[in-house]
């Protein structure tokens, strides 16, 4: 019986780290690397709050409070 509050704290737990999301600044440091390694040049990636529309999405960070946008220049 033992285990299986175990397994069920357990599994809380991580539910709860998975639904905080990754930090914008590694997020958009992963994107940029995955742009730079196809060879796209002339853009800039920024994170903005999840009701800004400017640029086009790529990518939501911190449980979805916030987006990063990309713009080619």
């Amino acid at each position: 019986m033992k285990k299986v509050f175990l397994a069920a704290g357990l599994m809380m737990f991580a539910g709860v780290t998975l639904a905080a999301g990754k930090p914008c600044e590694e997020l958009k440091s992963e994107i940029a690397s995955k742009l730079d390694a196809k060879g796209v040049q002339g853009y800039t990636l920024d994170v903005v709050d999840r009701n800004d529309s400017a640029g086009k999405e790529v990518g939501t960070c911190e449980g979805g409070t916030k987006k990063i946008v990309y713009t080619r220049h």
